[in-house]
């Protein structure tokens, strides 16, 4: 590997509500960053939820430019980037790649008719993924944008996700997408290839969806236009990234089989990595592909730091001290925000409950916070049922992370320690992907040497028994309301 002194990737992520970018060197310290607001998206009835496909590219190009802006050589020390985005989210584009649309968000719903037929068609295909085609999966939308029968027939030459756009932007030309991305679009990450049968049958014509190739994958330079709009040098390599689950997962430093991150941000998400596909019977838990070929299986919840939206963000630090004081709360809660739950189990029944009456604010607090706890743990006993060994401490990332209130309720929960990497999330996962091959021969590698871990947050064994109760009283009112098996 060449010498990679005063060198730095670029890694962009794609949220629902702004761009973030972030310049890391080969030893994982952050250089510089950026920041961009982006359009909320609009949720109508019907399911619909978009976002204007044209506010992605000049939201990059701004805080890419802040990014480089604040190295020491504008940029010209930028040497790879790749590009992270919500799992799900696509757009409709004419046959020169611009957007003829609004990009339709990971949670529209208009192409749920589609899904349960592509899940009949395929159920063979999902069936060996350990997949199930939900009402929300891109495949649908690709279905009701491009299909015979859908509404854009003759108006969307192309389906891309978020970053295939991005990466045509840096290149000035077409790119693959990545096999994370294209997951939930129908890629099958076990044939390594589109389920043809099943586009066919939804009347996708072909030549509608991209080629697909492996995260960290070099697909392109940055094109001079694109130079000129972010401060990126001209002949920067464009690489793959993944979804933002996996890169917030890759941040972590949670690369390796038998390492598994539990990622608490606005909802929760596990993952991990086996040498081999697990397949769930249940559909709970699905697998992505590792970029070294092993597997990442995981899932998200309908619970997580949403479950404290509604309380105002000044509160929650004297709200976290009094919980701290207070101790382990006096009654059991499920703090879901939304109907439905999807992981550890499937449930449309499903809905947040408190059994009790909390004492106060601080006991109500503490209640939540141990019943996203508690769902942790089901997760991962859940992983141990399918026969995987959860190996070590568990990587912590997402905002959720930052509370050491929280940290230690789930580690005491857990009765495992908690390592939360100093910079895990998405963007520094991106960037990880773009040091893959560049900075660094492969991800492991490159991992092993930018992943930052702070200390280990270790269990509280005064409060173990009296949780340790709590969760057996959180499991039972799941089982008694027949919402787990």
């Amino acid at each position: 590997m060449r010498d990679v002194q005063g060198q730095v990737v670029a890694g962009i992520d794609i949220a629902t509500a702004a761009v973030r970018v972030l310049c890391v060197d080969a030893d994982g310290r952050v250089r510089a960053e950026g920041r961009t607001d982006l359009p909320r998206p609009h949720r109508g009835p019907g399911g619909h939820s978009e976002q204007p496909a044209g506010s992605w590219w000049p939201a990059v190009a701004a805080a890419l430019r802040q990014a480089t802006g604040a190295l020491p050589a504008g940029g010209r020390e930028v040497v790879a980037v790749a590009t992270s985005a919500t799992s799900g989210t696509i757009v409709p584009v004419d046959g020169a790649g611009e957007p003829t649309g609004p990009a339709l968000m990971y949670d529209d719903r208009r192409g749920a008719a589609f899904n349960a037929r592509a899940q009949e068609l395929g159920a063979a295909r999902w069936r060996a993924l350990g997949l199930s085609v939900g009402p929300t999966a891109a495949l649908g939308r690709i279905a009701w944008l491009t299909g015979d029968s859908g509404p854009g027939t003759g108006r969307a030459r192309g389906v891309l996700h978020t970053p295939d756009l991005i990466g045509h932007r840096l290149t000035g030309a077409p790119v693959a997408t990545d096999w994370s991305h294209a997951l939930k679009s129908g890629y099958d990450p076990r044939e390594e290839a589109w389920p043809e049968e099943v586009l066919a049958a939804l009347g996708i014509p072909e030549g509608r969806l991209p080629p697909v190739q492996a995260p960290a994958t070099a697909v392109g330079t940055v094109c001079p236009e694109a130079a000129a709009e972010t401060g990126l040098p001209t002949g920067c390599a464009v690489r793959l990234g993944m979804t933002d689950g996996c890169a917030g997962q890759l941040a972590t430093g949670a690369v390796r089989p038998g390492q598994f991150a539990g990622i608490l941000g606005t909802t929760y998400v596990l993952k991990g990595v086996t040498r081999e596909l697990v397949t769930d019977p249940s559909g709970a838990l699905y697998s992505h592909r590792h970029p070294d070929g092993w597997w990442l299986p995981g899932g998200a919840s309908n619970t997580g730091g949403e479950a404290l939206a509604a309380i105002p963000a000044d509160r929650l630090p004297a709200l976290d001290r009094a919980a701290a004081d207070r101790g382990p709360a006096s009654v059991i809660a499920y703090p879901l925000r939304r109907e439905g739950e999807r992981f550890p189990f499937i449930s449309g029944a499903a809905r947040g409950f408190t059994d009790g009456t909390p004492d106060d604010d601080a006991d109500r607090h503490r209640a939540a916070l141990e019943g996203v706890a508690f769902l942790e743990r089901l997760a991962l006993d859940r992983v141990r049922e399918l026969g995987v060994v959860v190996e070590g401490p568990l990587w912590a990332a997402g905002g959720g992370s930052r509370s050491p209130l929280w940290t230690r309720i789930r580690a005491t929960v857990l009765g495992r320690p908690l390592r939360v990497a100093d910079h895990a999330e998405t963007a520094f996962g991106a960037a990880l992907l773009a040091a893959s091959g560049t900075l660094h021969p492969d991800l492991t590698t490159a991992a092993a040497a930018m992943v930052r871990t702070g200390r280990d947050i270790e269990p509280d064994e005064t409060e173990r028994a009296a949780l340790e109760d709590s969760y057996a009283a959180f499991t039972a009112a799941l089982r008694d309301r027949g919402w787990l098996g």
